[in-house]
């Protein structure tokens, strides 16, 4: 075995990465060239579900914050291959992350946001404000 010096290029993936950048629905930049999740969001009339899939987490893995009408969703994880053998050739790390910001509505109520994760995909609910609401149709007599 026989081990070779690459010669990267430092300056292309970072032209590549910027060239390939997208805007995110709710605000915010998605990199299509990393391993950040994709996202489905939904809109109803009492709320918005945002569903992003990560399958082979666990509910501890994630971090989610609201600050400045901005929510937050971040992973870290970090594992190592157990080997038996201590004089091995290759041994793999495996480090993933990621980090999505989403810029909320004003008609979001922040206090009353939950999240779940099942089957590999994290749903946060996003409820609306009372006053962002569809009223309910009124018939007014004429007197």
């Amino acid at each position: 075995m026989s081990l070779v010096k690459r010669n990267n290029n430092v300056w292309l993936p970072n032209l590549l990465d910027e060239f390939f950048m997208k805007p995110d629905f709710f605000g915010g930049v998605q990199n299509l060239g990393t391993s950040t999740p994709p996202v489905n969001i939904k809109d109803t009339e009492k709320e918005f579900f945002v569903e992003l899939a990560v399958p082979g987490r666990k509910r501890e893995d994630f971090n989610l914050e609201v600050d400045d009408n901005v929510l937050t969703v971040s992973s870290e994880v970090k594992s190592e291959n157990e080997v038996k053998d201590k004089n091995y050739t290759r041994r793999e790390f495996n480090y993933t992350s990621f980090r999505r910001a989403f810029t909320l509505p004003e008609t979001v109520n922040e206090d009353a946001i939950k999240a779940t994760y099942e089957d590999g995909v994290l749903t946060i609910t996003l409820p609306k404000k009372e006053e962002a609401l569809p009223k309910a149709k009124r018939f007014i007599e004429i007197g």
